[in-house]
């Protein structure tokens, strides 16, 4: 294990960083790979690529000609990667300077402006990657704590770039770096994941708003970038639902939905999560908000294991709740994975309405890119069939409006609710 992987994050001085090149890499890609960018993706494989020169290296910019050697795109070659072009702009030239990362970062948080203007929500993603226009790069801002994701090695030579538009249009007064389990060239610069690169290191987790509710984030340490964003709206209409309610909270990490349910007025909520950490984290939530009544009054409960181990105990013991939250992690990692992922959501939703009280809710969720919202629905009615109940779909959501979906592939995030009625034979 190398010095830098020993270490402890902390503050690192951007100097480290390295500095973005001059070098322009001219590419020369297939018809079918021209068609697919002009076409809106972000992405250039790398069998579309017929010849480049220089040789470049990661990171670099990439012009991308056509036919007639006329600009298309431009991106940042990724030499490591089989999407060997990340996409930044196409159509007429541009030149990708200061002022052109500044107005990128601009016009993101100009998307978001409708979120934050009441001052109610203070934790949201500034950039989501593709969706965004910029491939492999999430921005995530937690008060005035902006966390950096990086997806691809190919964003280093331009952190320097980015966190001064960020810096710029802000306000921000401290920059965290995560790497994805896809970069492992952060020691090449002495960073590990978890470092600061601006502001003073923070010695605790960040506290934010969301929906007028008080939560906090692990920037340094917890998952993704500190807390699961995307299902701000989702948790908003648990909150609506809940008044008396006895709920379950499947998969409840961090504790946003039994927040949320609290706040709405449940009677009491049960969490089922594997981590200790995260119950652990869910609990301070609750504390950071005993103030408001609701929350005080509400009971909550958990239970550390395996989702469906426990449904299944819970089950046979003949337990029954009024809303039941099912918000797993993604089941379908690649394509190979499809099938046994919607097994595995027909197995969850059958335990989910077997524990759902007559005239209930069941909330089904999927962040599996690859099942679309009508295959979680039809696993919801064989699963609905299978465990003799009558199910009524009453709503669907997608994404936030922090969450854009800016090109086809860009979706991920579905939930659908339902009634649940007693068999009717």
């Amino acid at each position: 294990m190398s010095e830098v992987e020993q270490r402890a994050p902390g503050f690192v001085d951007a100097a480290v960083l390295p500095q973005s090149s001059d070098a322009r890499i001219a590419v020369r890609v297939s018809r079918p790979g021209l068609r697919a960018i002009r076409s809106g993706s972000p992405w250039l494989f790398d069998q579309a690529v017929e010849s480049h020169k220089p040789a470049g290296t990661s990171g670099d910019l990439a012009v991308v000609f056509d036919d007639n050697r006329r600009f298309a795109a431009i991106g940042l070659w990724d030499p490591e990667s089989p999407i060997r072009v990340k996409v930044l702009h196409v159509g007429k030239p541009v030149t990708i300077d200061d002022d052109w990362w500044r107005n990128k970062m601009q016009q993101a948080l100009d998307v978001r402006r409708e979120l934050l203007s009441n001052g109610l929500t203070t934790g949201f993603r500034w950039v989501h990657g593709e969706n965004d226009g910029l491939p492999g790069l999430i921005v995530d801002q937690y008060a005035s704590t902006v966390v950096i994701k990086l997806y691809t090695g190919a964003w280093f030579v331009h952190l320097r770039s980015i966190m001064k538009a960020l810096i710029e249009v802000g306000p921000v007064e401290r920059v965290v770096i995560r790497f994805s389990r896809l970069v492992r060239d952060g020691e090449t610069y002495g960073l590990v994941d978890g470092d600061t690169l601006y502001g003073e290191h923070p010695t605790g987790p960040i506290m934010f708003l969301e929906n007028g509710l008080t939560l906090e984030a692990d920037v340094v340490f917890g998952h993704k970038t500190g807390h699961f964003l995307d299902q701000r709206d989702n948790r908003a209409i648990v909150r609506n639902l809940a008044s008396g309610c006895r709920v379950l909270d499947v998969f409840s990490s961090t504790g946003g939905f039994t927040l949320s349910a609290a706040a709405g007025g449940a009677k009491s909520v049960h969490m089922v999560d594997v981590s200790a950490p995260a119950l652990t984290t869910a609990h301070r939530n609750l504390g950071h908000n005993k103030a408001i009544a609701s929350i005080a009054a509400c009971k909550v409960t958990d239970v550390r294991g395996d989702a469906f181990a426990v449904l299944e105990d819970m089950v046979e013991r003949g337990e029954q709740f009024d809303v039941v939250i099912l918000d797993p992690p993604s089941f379908a990692q690649n394509q190979a994975s499809i099938l046994r992922a919607l097994s595995s959501y027909e197995r969850l939703a059958r335990l989910g309405l077997r524990l759902t009280a007559p005239g209930g809710t069941l909330l089904q969720a999927s962040c599996s890119s690859r099942v679309n919202i009508d295959e979680l629905a039809d696993a919801a009615y064989l699963a609905a069939r299978t465990a003799q109940v009558n199910i009524d779909e009453f709503k669907r959501t997608e994404h936030a409006a922090d969450h854009p979906i800016g090109f086809e592939f860009g979706a991920y995030l579905k939930a659908i609710y339902y009634k649940v009625t007693p068999y009717d034979i």
